[in-house]
Parts: structure tokens; C-alpha cells; sequence
């Protein structure tokens, strides 16, 4: 059976996601992401009455023209898990095909949320729930199976494409986490059979390739911050918290430590509302009944209102901002364009990493210099990645020992770590490591 793939977006930046594997006639399609930073960079764009070609030539979502040159038919949409930057770009481009999308529940959930936001494209494609550790057909001769893998949102798989040729693993992005705050732990176990099985492929995520050790579990993540809230408990004056909005675990953990310390959490912008609020609706997290979460600009600016007029002393405002995006909460907090107040001495708790990437790294530092400027105390990178570092990449090819590897997720700088890694472990560039980039593809079995 021929095996091509087509590496179309997501392998020459952080962002835009899309892999398509073609086993014989039947593709499946892995991930439609957004390149957020091509958007923000523009003032006031709306991206959901716009066209997929004007997206494309942006470089905002990926440029799946080149599908037109596999011979085969698309028999699913797999997005991995719940990121703009592999959902992103499904509303735009996921109805030029006749296949569903299949995802865990929670990924469907916000894929679905993102389907009606749409205004430009009518998006009818079937919606399949699929659970990690279950399977499903890929024409006569291949299975799609799930995964289990821990990340920085809930719900997230690595998906395996069965062939008569070997297992294709996408792997894009997890890491080891034994300890998860919420959800099952990796699932390791089965990893460990997929390589005794036999892997000829191994698309791997590479964002922290360059970096040594280890990545922490999130039970990391969650004893630094509640000890970062723990020493403000006596502080009679502001606290703001910021962390992905899709992070579940670590929004519950300040939920929880906020009443800890005696104060009233309240999630506020839209993208907070968004993910919180579609995380309890479909029971995948228990948050308190009582819970304020408020999207919409008037009622966040009421709910700052009240928070003013009743004492910040009393409440912890978990805000959306932590990459210094400009329309979001913490930046108009910034800019004093919203009612609440900050003072000398407020505390800010970043409860995230910056994502590395020029714009992000340049709006950060605008917005905690606003914060700065008016005296608030920063709390910066009470955080672990969702990714592997470089033991952890070490061990999966350890685990996996796949016939052929993909590196993705990064530009060519930051496949650099990767690359020594496998070359390392007897791999070769251009025999079975391909370095590759946007709109190529790749012929594994001829």
C-alpha cells in the first residue's frame, strides 16, 4: 500500500497545524489549526466573515491547496485536541471536504462552538465523538485509534493511523505527565505496544526540543501556585490572576486556591467563558455552581464594577491576557480602560508561559510594562509546558523506535534540537528524518 503525507501546515511555525496521511486511496486529515499572531497583528480583524483565501494568503490558516494532488478520498478530520491553532481554521476550511470530524468530547464541543461563530462558510460536516482508547474504520484496510496524552487542555489524544504498512503516530502536543490535576495520566502503557507492534511513522511536536530535562507535571504547576496565593493571603488589596483560557486544570486550581485565601474567583473575557463554561456543561471538570463567568464586555465591565464597589480584598479576578493579547482583559486592565482599579503594591499572577513567537513576546512586554507603570507587583511563569522537552522526546522515540520520523510544530531554528537528538539515535537527514516545511510531501511507501 502507497503511504504519502503531506506536511501542509505548522512546519515552519508555532501554529496553523494541518498533516495529511494518504494510505492507498483513503486520506485522513490530522488537525485545521490558526496562526493567532497573523491575526492579532492586524487591529480589529474578524476572522469569522472572512474568506479562506484571504486567511491563506495572510498566513493565518493553512494553505490546503495542495490536497488537490493526493489521489484519494478524505475519510475523517482529526483535530487533536482544543487550541485555536489546531481547531482554528476547521470553520474555514473543514466543508471542502465530504468526511467527518472525529475528536474527544471536549474538542468537539469547541470545534462545534466554532462552527456556528462561522458567518462566512456553511460547515455541515458530521461531528463523531470518539473517546481515547476506541477506534474506528478508515476504508477496508485501515483503523484509526486514540490515544491518551496530557497536555495543557483536557481531552487531548495523540491519534494513530493503522495501516497494513506499520502505524502512523501524529504526536503532536503532550507531555509525560504521570500526575495530570485533571484527566487520566498519559497513556504510556500503550504507547510502549504500538512499538513492539511496529511504527513506521512518528510525527513529532518540537517546541521544546531545544530544551534540556524534563517537562514537570501540571502537579507541579499546581503546588507553585498555590504557594504564590498562599503568601498573599494576608494582602488587603488586588489580585489578578491570567493563564490559558483552555487550561481547565490550572483555571480549577485557582478556583479552589482563591477560596482558600478567602476571596471570590470570577472568570472573566469571552475566551474564558468560552472553555470553562464548555468544560462544565459536558461534566469533563467540576467547578463551583456559584461560579461567576462573565464574556460579554458589559457584563465583565459590571461584574469589575461590582468587584470595586464591594472591595477587591474580597474577590480574584481570573482574567484572560496572559499574552499580552490587546484586546483582552489583563491589557485593558492595563490600559485603564476597564472599571476596576489597579494600585501600588496589586498583585499579578501570570499562571503561563510566554509562547515563543515575535509578536507574543512583544505584547507581553508591552502589557506588563502597563501593569508596571501603574505599580503592580508581577508574579511571572507559575507554569509548566504542555510539551516535551528533550528527555522526554528521548524517551518516546525510545518507546515508539518508529522506522521514520517528522519533525513539526516549529520553524527550522527550532527543529535544530530534535534533529541532533535523532541523528543521535542513528537517524539520517533525508533517509528516515525529513526535515520538511509547509506544502511538501513525503513518500514513505512507494
Amino acid at each position: 500500500m502507497e503511504i504519502e503525507i503531506a506536511t501542509i501546515g505548522g512546519y515552519e511555525e508555532v501554529g496553523r497545524q494541518m498533516t495529511a496521511i494518504r494510505a492507498g486511496d483513503d486520506i485522513v486529515v490530522f488537525d485545521m489549526g490558526l496562526n493567532l499572531s497573523k491575526v492579532l497583528i492586524h487591529d480589529n480583524i474578524q476572522t469569522e466573515g472572512m474568506h479562506s483565501l484571504d486567511l491563506i494568503d495572510m498566513g493565518a490558516i493553512p494553505d490546503d491547496r495542495i490536497m488537490s494532488e493526493l489521489e484519494g478520498d478524505v475519510k475523517a478530520i482529526v483535530p487533536t485536541h482544543g487550541h485555536l491553532d489546531h481547531i482554528g481554521a476547521i470553520s474555514k476550511l473543514a466543508h471542502r471536504y465530504d468526511a467527518p470530524v472525529v475528536a474527544t468530547p471536549f474538542t468537539l464541543a469547541l470545534v462545534e462552538e466554532e462552527i456556528n461563530d462561522e458567518n462566512k462558510f456553511h460547515v455541515q460536516n458530521d461531528l463523531v465523538e470518539m473517546d481515547a482508547g476506541e477506534t474506528m474504520s478508515i476504508g477496508d484496510r485501515c483503523e484509526l485509534e486514540f490515544v491518551n496524552v496530557t497536555h495543557s487542555t483536557i481531552d487531548a489524544i495523540n491519534p494513530v493511523l493503522h495501516t497494513p504498512e506499520g502505524a502512523i503516530v501524529y504526536g503532536l502536543d503532550k507531555r509525560i505527565d504521570h500526575t495530570p490535576v485533571v484527566g487520566d495520566p498519559i497513556d504510556m502503557k500503550r504507547f510502549r505496544e504500538l512499538g513492539r507492534e511496529g511504527v513506521l511513522c512518528y510525527i513529532e511536536d518540537c517546541t521544546n526540543a531545544n530544551r534540556k530535562g524534563r517537562t514537570p507535571s501540571e502537579s507541579v504547576a499546581r503546588s507553585q501556585l498555590r504557594d504564590a496565593l498562599m503568601s498573599m493571603e494576608d494582602y488587603d488589596g488586588g489580585i489578578v490572576a491570567t493563564t490559558f483560557a483552555s487550561h481547565i486544570a490550572r483555571v480549577s486550581s485557582l478556583v479552589e486556591f482563591a477560596r482558600e485565601i478567602d476571596r471570590e474567583p470570577v472568570l472573566l473575557g469571552r475566551s474564558m467563558e468560552q472553555y470553562s463554561g464548555t468544560a462544565d456543561r459536558i461534566d469533563a471538570v467540576s467547578l463551583p455552581a456559584d461560579l461567576g463567568m462573565y464574556g460579554h464586555r458589559k457584563s465583565v465591565d459590571r461584574a469589575f464594577e461590582r468587584i470595586m464597589n464591594e472591595g477587591k480584598e474580597q474577590y480574584l479576578p481570573i482574567v484572560t491576557g496572559h499574552q499580552g493579547e490587546p484586546r483582552a482583559m489583563l491589557t485593558r486592565m492595563g490600559r485603564g480602560e476597564t472599571p476596576y482599579e489597579l494600585e501600588n503594591g496589586d498583585k499579578v499572577i501570570f499562571s503561563a508561559g510566554i509562547i515563543p513567537e515575535p509578536t507574543n513576546e512583544g505584547q507581553r512586554y508591552q502589557a506588563e510594562s502597563l501593569l508596571k507603570m501603574q505599580g503592580a507587583r508581577i508574579y511571572d511563569d507559575i507554569h509548566v509546558s504542555g510539551h516535551l522537552r528533550k528527555e522526554g522526546h528521548y524517551q518516546m522515540l525510545d518507546v515508539l523506535q518508529p522506522h521514520h520520523i517528522i519533525p513539526a510544530h516549529q520553524d527550522i531554528g527550532g527543529f535544530s534540537g530534535y534533529v541532533d537528538l535523532a541523528t543521535d539515535q542513528g537517524y539520517k537527514l533525508g533517509r528516515d528524518l525529513h526535515v520538511t516545511s509547509n506544502g511538501n510531501r513525503i513518500t514513505l511507501v512507494e
